[in-house]
C-alpha cells in the first residue's frame, strides 16, 4: 500500500469514478487472480475440544441424575428446597457450559496480504469509498479531546482521502463537541501530512506524543506538539467554561454556526445541527493536499420523540451519509476506539474484495483491544472470551458477531438480506445511489437535515427492516444477529498490530452499570420472537444459535452465582451437608467438572497470550457481574416487564478519567467510594462466605472426622473468600477515596448477620 497519493480530483472526476462499484473490482481480483488473503487455518485444538465435550457431557448427565435421585428422596422441605436449588444453578450452567462450546467446534485464524492491492488498485480513484462513523454523547463523560483523537486517527489512514469521510454523530448536542471538531480541522492540515511524510504508525496525536517509543523525534516534531498542545487547551478550557465564548471564534460564518444553542437547546430537545467541517473537495492541508470530509451531526431531538439511543444515531448517520457521500463501505467507531494501524481499511479490503469468499460477506470485525489497561487487569476490562476467543470459533461457522466497534460493514446489508433487498423510502438513500452534487450543496444538505428529523423514521421500516436494529439496548450483538439471519457472514480480522485501542472503564461502578446495560438489552433479544434458540436455530443452524443464545443468557449466570456465593455456606454454618462426602463416586464427578470447566477456560486464556494472574482476574470480575450487575439487570429487566416503574434507559459508560481513580486503577485496588446498590450482593457474600469458611475450620477442629462431609462446602467458601480479598481489603485495610463505605460495610454485615442467624435457626 505503500505510495498511496492524496487524490487531486475534482468532485465530477470523483463521482464519475465511484460508480466503479466493489463487484467490479473483485471481478478484476478473479481475472487476475490476486491473492489477498490465506486459506484459513483451523485451531488444532478442535480435536481435543469436541473430544472433551464428549467426556464433560457424560459428566453432567451423571451429575443430572444425582440431582433427580435427591430430589426424589427429599425427606424434608429444606432438603426438597435445597436440592431443587442446586438442581436449577447446575441446569443453568449446563446450558451455559453446553452453548459455550459452540465456539470450541471449529475455531479458526485467517491472514490477510495488504501488500497485494498496490496491484489491484493502482490509482486513487480505484479504491471505494468509506464513510466512518463515531459517535459521541456526553462532552462530560465522553471528553471532546478524546473524540477529536478517534477522528484525527482516522481522518490519516493510508487511504485516498478523496474517497475518506467521517461522520461525527454528537448525540449530547454539545456546542462544545463541534468546536472541539473545528478546532481539530486546522490541526489536521499539519497532523495528517506529516503523518504521510514520516510513515507515522501511531496516528492519534495524543498516543504519539505520549509514546515512548518515538525514534525520530525532532524539532518538527515538538513544534507539532506545542501545537496539538494549544489545541487541547483551548478545547478543554471551554469544556470548563461549559460554553463557547465569542471571542474564540474565527468570522461570521462561525458565530452563525454557534449562535443555534439557545438557552432552549438542550441534550434531550434540539433542532438538527449539521456542520460541513472539512470538504474533501476544497479544504487542503499545508502541503497543498486535500484533506477528508469531517462532518458534524447532531440529529433533532425532542422529549415527545423516543430516540432510540445510540441505535438511532446510527441510523440518522446511515441516511445524512447517503445523501452526502453514500460510500460502499461503512466503518463503525465509538468515541474512545481510535486507529493503532493505518493500514486497516487495507486489510479490510482484502477480504471484501477477494473473489474467492461468498457474496452475502456482510461485515469485518475485528477485534476491540484497550490501552491503560492495569497490568493484571484488575476488572477483567479487557473481556478476551467476548472480543477475541469466542469470534475465533464464530469465524468457523457464519463469522463474529457485531461488537460496536472496529467493524466494516458493505452498505448494502442495512438495507435486507443479500437476496432480499428492501428499498428506502427514498432512493437518494439506496445503496446504490450516485451523489452527483457538492456536500455542502443547498439540495443536499436539504435533504440531511431532512432525513436527520426526530420524526422522519415515523411510518417507515428503519430499526426494523432497514439499518441498525431496533429493540434491544445491546443494539450491537441484535444488530449483527440479525443480519446473520437474513443470510448475511461475516469475518474475523486479527492482525498482529491491534487495528483499534480503545479505553476500559477504571472503576467497578462504570463496569456494573456498563454490564448492567448489556444484561438488559441481551434480555430483551431473549424474550422477543428472535431467540437465539426458537427462532435463530432455524435460520442459522444449532452452533451458530447456540453462539448467539450464549450472549443472550448472560443475565441467567446471576441464578448459579447466587445460589453458590450463599447456599453452601449458609448450609455450612448449620452443619447440614448438601455435597456427597468425600470418597464418594459423586464427589469425584462434582471435582472432575469444577475442574474441567475452569480448566478448559484457563487454557483458552494462556493460548490467548494471556496469564495466570489476568485469568484468576477475569473468572472473578465475570461472578461478580454475573451476582451483581447482571442481576440488577435481570431485575430491573423483570419490573419493566411488569408494567412498574423502572431505570430502564442506556447510560453513558464514563470515559473520563479522574487523577486519583486513575492512580488506584494502575495500583490494582478495587473502586467503590459510592454506595450503590449492586454493590451489596458482593459484600454481602463477602462477609458470609468468611464467616462460614470460619465456621468450618473451628468445626472441623472440633471432630475431625467431619472435614469430608463438608469438604466440598468448605471448597466453594474458600474459593469465595480468595476471590473477595479486594473486598475485604477496601472494607477494612483501606482508608482512600475507593475504600468501601462505612454505611455499606454496616449494611452488608447486618444482612449477613441476618442471613447466618437464618440458617442457624433452621
Amino acid at each position: 500500500m505503500c505510495g498511496l497519493r492524496t487524490s487531486h480530483h475534482s468532485p465530477q472526476h470523483r463521482e464519475k469514478h465511484n460508480q466503479i462499484t466493489m463487484e467490479d473490482i473483485r471481478a478484476r481480483a478473479a481475472a487476475e487472480d490476486f491473492q489477498l488473503n490465506s486459506q484459513h487455518i483451523p485451531s488444532r485444538l478442535t480435536t481435543f475440544n469436541r473430544l472433551f465435550a464428549l467426556i464433560y457431557a457424560c459428566g453432567l448427565f451423571a451429575l443430572f441424575y444425582y440431582h433427580l435421585t435427591s430430589l426424589i428422596n427429599s425427606t424434608s422441605l429444606g432438603s426438597f428446597f435445597i436440592s431443587v436449588s442446586l438442581f436449577i444453578s447446575d441446569a443453568v450452567l449446563a446450558f451455559m457450559w453446553v452453548s459455550t462450546q459452540s465456539f470450541r467446534m471449529n475455531p479458526l485464524r485467517r491472514r490477510e496480504f495488504p501488500a497485494n492491492l498496490k496491484e489491484l488498485l493502482k490509482n486513487d480513484s480505484d479504491f471505494p469509498a468509506i464513510d466512518v462513523f463515531i459517535c459521541t454523547a456526553d462532552p462530560y463523560k465522553e471528553p471532546p479531546m478524546n473524540v477529536v483523537n478517534t477522528a484525527l486517527s482516522v481522518m490519516a489512514y493510508h487511504y485516498p482521502t478523496s474517497k475518506t469521510s467521517v461522520y461525527v454523530s454528537d448525540d449530547g448536542g454539545s456546542a462544545m463537541t463541534l468546536f472541539a471538531f473545528m478546532e481539530a480541522a486546522r490541526f489536521a492540515a499539519t497532523w495528517l501530512p506529516f503523518c504521510r511524510e514520516n510513515d507515522v504508525v501511531d496516528r492519534n496525536p495524543n498516543a504519539f506524543f505520549t509514546s515512548t517509543s518515538n525514534q525520530d523525534w525532532n524539532s518538527e516534531t515538538e513544534e507539532i506538539k506545542i501545537m496539538y498542545e494549544k489545541m487541547k487547551r483551548r478545547v478543554e478550557n471551554i469544556c470548563e467554561k461549559g460554553k463557547v465564548e465569542d471571542e474564540l471564534l474565527n468570522g461570521e460564518e462561525e458565530r452563525m454556526t454557534f449562535n443555534q444553542w439557545t438557552k432552549s437547546f438542550t441534550p434531550q430537545n434540539h433542532p438538527t445541527v449539521i456542520k460541513v467541517v472539512l470538504d474533501s473537495s476544497k479544504n487542503k492541508d499545508i502541503s497543498g493536499d486535500l484533506l477528508p470530509n469531517l462532518i458534524y451531526v447532531s440529529r433533532q431531538k425532542s422529549v415527545n420523540s423516543h430516540h432510540n439511543f445510540k441505535t438511532g444515531a446510527l441510523n440518522t448517520l446511515l441516511r445524512v451519509s447517503a445523501t452526502m457521500t453514500n460510500a460502499p463501505i461503512i466503518l463503525t467507531l465509538d468515541c474512545d476506539t481510535y486507529s493503532n494501524d493505518p493500514q486497516t481499511p487495507a486489510r479490510a479490503l482484502c477480504y471484501f474484495l477477494d473473489p474467492k469468499l461468498e457474496k452475502n460477506l456482510g461485515y469485518i470485525q475485528f477485534p476491540q483491544r484497550f490501552r491503560g489497561v492495569s497490568k493484571h487487569d484488575i476488572y477483567g476490562g479487557e473481556l478476551k472470551h467476548l472480543f477475541l476467543i469466542n469470534p475465533l470459533g464464530m469465524d468457523g461457522l457464519l463469522g463474529p458477531n457485531y461488537v460496536g466497534a472496529g467493524c466494516f460493514f458493505v452498505r448494502r446489508v442495512f438495507f435486507g438480506g443479500p437476496y432480499s433487498y428492501e428499498a428506502p423510502e427514498l432512493s437518494q438513500l439506496s445503496p446504490s445511489h450516485v451523489v452527483e452534487r457538492p456536500i455542502q450543496s443547498q439540495e443536499v444538505l436539504d435533504l440531511a437535515y431532512l432525513v436527520a428529523s426526530c420524526d422522519y423514521e415515523n411510518n417507515t421500516k428503519w430499526g426494523l427492516k432497514l439499518g441498525f436494529k431496533y429493540g434491544s439496548l445491546v443494539e450491537d450483538y441484535f444488530t449483527g444477529y440479525r443480519l446473520q439471519l437474513e443470510g448475511w457472514r461475516s469475518v474475523f480480522c486479527n492482525p498482529k498490530r491491534a487495528a483499534f485501542h480503545g479505553d476500559v472503564p477504571i472503576t467497578l461502578l462504570s463496569v456494573m452499570n456498563q454490564t448492567k446495560r448489556w444484561g438488559i438489552g441481551l434480555l430483551e433479544v431473549n424474550f422477543s420472537k428472535y431467540n437465539p434458540i426458537t427462532y435463530g436455530v432455524r435460520f442459522i443452524g444449532l452452533l451458530m444459535g447456540l453462539s448467539y443464545a450464549n450472549y443472550a443468557s448472560w443475565p441467567f449466570w446471576s441464578i448459579p452465582v447466587i445460589v453458590y456465593s450463599f447456599l453452601p455456606q449458609l448450609a455450612l454454618i448449620s452443619a447440614t451437608q448438601i455435597f456427597p462426602k468425600v470418597g464418594d463416586a459423586w464427589f469425584v464427578i462434582y471435582i472432575l467438572l469444577f475442574l474441567g470447566a475452569y480448566g478448559q477456560n484457563l487454557v483458552d486464556f494462556i493460548l490467548a497470550g494471556e496469564t495466570f494472574r489476568r485469568w484468576w482476574n477475569d473468572q472473578r470480575m465475570w461472578s461478580i457481574r454475573a451476582g451483581c450487575s447482571l442481576l440488577f439487570g435481570f431485575i430491573e429487566f423483570t419490573l419493566k416487564s411488569l408494567g412498574i416503574n423502572s431505570n430502564l434507559g442506556f447510560n453513558v459508560t464514563s470515559k473520563a478519567m479522574d487523577e486519583e481513580q486513575t492512580k488506584r486503577y494502575k495500583q490494582e485496588l478495587f473502586e467503590f467510594g459510592v454506595f450503590s446498590p449492586m454493590f451489596v450482593p458482593l459484600t454481602t457474600a463477602a462477609i458470609v462466605n468468611l464467616a462460614s469458611f470460619a465456621g468450618g475450620v473451628i468445626r472441623i477442629l472440633k471432630s475431625g472426622g467431619a472435614w469430608e462431609h463438608l469438604f466440598l462446602q468448605m471448597l466453594v467458601a474458600g474459593f469465595g473468600v480468595v476471590n473477595c480479598w479486594p473486598v475485604y481489603e477496601a472494607m477494612a485495610l483501606r482508608n482512600d477515596g475507593g475504600k468501601l463505605p462505612p454505611e455499606l460495610t454496616f449494611f452488608s454485615v447486618s444482612l449477613a448477620l441476618l442471613l447466618c442467624s437464618f440458617a442457624t435457626f433452621f
